[in-house]
């Protein structure tokens, strides 16, 4: 992650949940489109009560971190639609004199501190989510059977290639190979993660995130499935998308290659994931999101239903994005690293609200 992208989202905006959801994203809300904002009473928010707040707690204090090291005038959010820092600098200072695991004093923290706010923009109030993950995956550090297909490091011109050029060798030999995987359809979907835990052959791991993109235009392959026919849109997901490209390794590259985005990877310290807000995720509370319109640190409240099609009510906060994470009402859920994750992830297709919380003193624009 590093200045992670979150998910790139392969599956055209696809990756949950009941058959009753929809098969695809709203359309892409424009940078010109209005997020509108209604205060809403704590009592009005389904599920409150009942979240386990403790936990959320615990993500926004990772989040704090980075606020806290911000300039008192520094702005939060596009046009200043959350204040300034100084307005969260309170709240996060009061949040770390708070015990750890109690969910009544961190709910009484978020009640106290913050005030609710119902989003919607010109297309009503219902948002889309998906939800990414940390794939794990083999690896080495150098080229040796079994492990031929390489991840870059950021060269000096990233803008100059497109992923069919540097699969076609455009950046062997410069030197610039960070880790070599088994698969080209690992490689593709570590890509569309943005991040991975590489298992080495001598026992260790490595964690990788990325450095930069070629800045290409992000397509998704799983809506070309879709559009082809070879995928119905009710059973698209990472899994069955995964599946085709194993299914048919003669098409494969061809598929992958239609999206011209290729991510350019760094080793990264320590064992936490980190998004792009510079701080430490948190699975099941750490929510992507798109910058142009929500600020990054900010708690924000979902009701949707996960991966499996159980209902998802609870605090979150917003500390990454996406590639393919765009307009004022789509977000990202990060559901952590693992198989487990993985199946949360890679069917979630959701629809749902989200209600932004800021600190008591801010109003927005």
């Amino acid at each position: 992650m590093g200045r992670r992208l979150g998910v790139l989202l392969l599956l055209a905006g696809l990756s949950a949940c009941a058959s009753s959801t929809p098969t695809s994203p709203p359309p892409t809300t424009s940078s010109a489109a209005a997020l509108r904002l209604e205060p809403a009473a704590f009592t009005e928010i389904p599920g409150w009560d009942s979240d386990d707040q403790a936990v959320a707690l615990a993500a926004f204090r990772q989040g704090c971190r980075k606020i806290l090291a911000l300039a008192p005038g520094a702005a939060l959010g596009p046009a200043a639609v959350a204040g300034r820092a100084a307005d969260w600098q309170a709240a996060c200072r009061q949040a770390a004199r708070l015990p750890a695991g109690d969910d009544s004093a961190a709910r009484a923290f978020f009640e106290g501190a913050f005030r609710a706010f119902a989003l919607s923009d010109a297309g009503g109030s219902q948002g889309f989510f998906t939800g990414y993950y940390l794939p794990r995956v083999a690896g080495s550090r150098r080229a040796q059977p079994g492990y031929g297909v390489p991840l870059y490091r950021k060269p000096p011109d990233p803008a100059a290639y497109s992923r069919a050029e540097i699969d076609a060798g455009a950046l062997a030999g410069r030197g610039l190979e960070l880790v070599w995987l088994a698969s080209p359809i690992d490689a593709f979907f570590v890509s569309v993660q943005g991040s991975a835990e590489i298992a080495l052959p001598d026992g260790r791991g490595m964690r990788i995130g990325v450095a930069a993109t070629n800045g290409r235009g992000y397509v998704a392959i799983g809506r070309i499935l879709i559009e082809r026919g070879e995928i119905p849109a009710e059973q698209m997901s990472l899994q069955s998308l995964r599946a085709w490209l194993l299914a048919h390794p003669g098409e494969a590259r061809a598929l992958m290659e239609q999206n011209p985005r290729y991510v350019f990877f760094r080793e990264l310290p320590g064992a936490d994931t980190i998004g792009s807000q510079g701080a430490a995720l948190t699975p099941g509370r750490s929510l992507a999101v798109d910058p142009a319109f929500l600020p990054l640190g900010a708690p924000i409240y979902v009701e949707t239903t996960d991966g499996q099609g159980n209902a998802m009510r609870r605090l979150m906060v917003a500390q990454d994005t996406g590639g393919a994470i765009k307009g004022p009402l789509r977000a990202d859920v990060y559901w952590g690293g693992g198989p487990e994750a993985e199946a949360l992830a890679g069917p979630m297709k959701s629809p749902g609200r989200l209600f932004l919380l800021l600190p008591i003193g801010v109003t927005p624009p």
